[in-house]
């Protein structure tokens, strides 16, 4: 990569910097005292209320791939990129917050996993625990390598030496204090973020003449690309065709793939986000922390993917081989990247980085830099506290080293803590062979977690499911999405990692498009298979399923609560307020 500054920070800016690091550092230094036996560590002692676990809820997620990814996608892909949020993420965490959590946090499991243990049968938690220790290996190696791109942009540091100090003052904090520092570290970041980017955006609208001139100049950019001019500030109009919409995907695709598969199985299984919520000190605080996160949550669309839909349009003043602020992704000779189709490959990762260095006076240039470091730390730490807590109690203690001392696995949780760091470093170096790191997540989660919803679903609401059934069921969704992946390509790239290693059979015209079909294939697969193998083989006993399965266990009961702090009252009125947005950007 080139080592060339684009920005050139004040002192003010440095100084900003620095205070922030200072503040994450002294969290995790503050709270040692506290991270004194493995709960400690692992599980924050089941001690947090509900506001700051569910701002943590969010703030796990809030990585490189929503600040990066989100801005990248909102380049590549316009307002559609928000059926991320109002059709994924938000009924997906109403869902997880009213009928899943109860399971999770009533069954005192400390991990995702060890639920499928109590669940299931060892063999599915160990499948699950293997699989989900590389998923967020490889997630935090993307949130590496989107810093480590950033600091070589904006301030010419080498890749390599970026990406070393990232994982060191991440590393810190974590070691010192376990999943609390990363907790309340997280929700430093939550405000950090907001405030980092509201400015970012208000000058962008203003530098495009609000919402009616970004809408009139992608409405040029849509006609130049044969699209409808509505096709990049309107939701579902385009959707009733591949063809008319930059995604390429039609509405059932987007809603079976995106909206149930992905993001049902990201929300509702991913231990990222499940541990937080575990983390609060009562059944009630746990179910209500996804429902806190939500509210924000459907609000970011405006904090992370506008600034990418403006800086498609914002133009750099200097011509050349760009898109309006986004530049031209680059060989290893330096030399723009084509695809196969001979067109200029754009780097949509650099859109947001962009509008910072281009609207951004000294000072503010160094809080927004600080909220995107702030964002990259907080997907690193969320996925390593994820890491230690798997590898120790669902893999380590499990197979390699039982009835050892909670000093012992509080020992082994920190050196988990380290070798999660290092992996993750190896695996920002395959991230560079996306120009989108959106589709590069999809497509893992794709093969882990939509796989798994179904095993879930079919778990928690079908108490005939047997162990046999849920681990041969992982097996065949994750070896049908290999299968799917590997006879289907994007448009204008070669076979290789991005699909079609074992043949082209179909065409998809964009890689987030192929990623929603390898996730439906995926998930019917698991659940088909899942119940057939069930129905050919012994069911438990139902006393053995009571707590772990829906029809088997109480409903928690809301009577003592006010109006207002009942879950499904807060769930009413998330579920209200994203319908209106869907209308508002139909």
């Amino acid at each position: 990569m080139p080592a060339n500054p684009v920005a050139h920070l004040a002192p003010i800016d440095y100084a900003v910097m620095a205070v922030y690091f200072a503040a994450v550092l002294g969290v995790g230094w503050g709270l040692r005292r506290l991270t004194q036996t493995s709960t400690d560590f692992f599980l924050s002692g089941r001690s947090l209320p509900p506001w700051i676990t569910g701002l943590a809820f969010i703030s796990a997620n809030l990585g490189a791939q929503e600040v990066i990814g989100m801005g990248a996608s909102g380049a590549k892909y316009g307002i559609a990129t928000s059926h991320f949020y109002w059709v994924g993420a938000i009924p997906a965490m109403v869902f997880v917050g009213l009928f899943m959590m109860p399971f999770y946090y009533g069954s005192r499991a400390r991990s995702v996993p060890e639920y499928l243990r109590l669940r299931f049968d060892e063999k599915t938690r160990t499948l699950n625990a293997v699989s989900f220790a590389v998923m967020t290996v490889f997630s935090s190696g993307v949130s590496m390598y989107a810093m480590g791109k950033l600091l070589n942009l904006l301030l010419g540091w080498s890749f390599d030496v970026s990406v070393l100090a990232a994982a060191v003052i991440v590393l810190a904090y974590v070691l010192l204090g376990g999943l609390t520092s990363a907790i309340y570290n997280e929700v430093l970041q939550f405000f950090l973020i907001v405030f980092g980017f509201a400015p970012l955006v208000a000058l962008g609208l203003h530098a495009v003449g609000g919402w009616e001139g970004l809408s009139a100049r992608l409405a040029e950019v849509a006609t130049a690309r044969g699209l409808p001019a509505t096709a990049y500030t309107h939701t579902w109009t385009d959707m009733g065709d591949a063809t008319r919409n930059p995604i390429g995907v039609e509405w059932f695709g987007l809603v079976m793939g995106l909206g149930f598969v992905l993001s049902f199985g990201y929300w509702c299984t991913d231990f990222l986000v499940v541990q937080r919520a575990m983390a609060a000190d009562s059944m009630t605080a746990a179910r209500r922390t996804p429902l806190i996160a939500a509210v924000p949550k459907m609000l970011f669309p405006f904090l992370v993917i506008l600034p990418g839909m403006i800086a498609l349009v914002l133009s750099s003043g200097h011509g050349g081989t760009e898109a309006g602020l986004i530049p031209a992704k680059l060989a290893a000779g330096g030399s723009p990247l084509l695809d196969s189709g001979g067109r200029v490959v754009l780097d949509y990762d650099l859109a947001t980085p962009m509008m910072l260095v281009r609207l951004f006076p000294s000072g503010m240039l160094g809080l927004g830099l600080t909220a995107l470091l702030a964002s990259f730390m907080s997907g690193m730490a969320g996925n390593v506290t994820a890491f230690n807590t798997v590898w120790t109690y669902d893999i380590y203690q499990s197979h390699i080293r039982r009835g050892a001392s909670d000093a012992h696995y509080l020992w082994m949780g920190r050196i988990s803590t380290v070798a999660g760091i290092v992996l993750a470093v190896a695996a920002a170096y395959v991230a560079g062979a996306f120009n989108n790191i959106m589709d590069l997540l999809q497509l893992v989660f794709a093969f882990v977690n939509a796989p798994l919803f179904a095993t879930f679903a079919l778990g928690m609401f079908w108490r005939r499911t047997t162990g046999h059934g849920a681990f041969l069921g992982l097996l065949a969704g994750t070896l049908g999405a290999a299968i799917h992946h590997g006879l289907t390509l994007p448009a204008g790239v070669q076979a290789g990692v991005k699909g079609g290693y074992l043949g082209v059979l179909h065409t998809f015209p964009s890689e987030l498009a192929q990623t929603f079909w390898t996730a439906i294939v995926a998930w019917v697969t698991c659940f088909v298979v899942t119940i057939l193998v069930s129905l050919a083989t012994r069911p438990r006993d139902p006393d053995e399923l009571r707590g772990l399965v829906y029809s088997l266990t109480p409903r928690p009961s809301d009577g003592a609560l006010s109006l207002i702090a009942r879950p499904w009252v807060l769930a009413v009125v998330v579920l209200a307020l994203t319908l209106a947005l869907n209308l508002v950007f139909f």
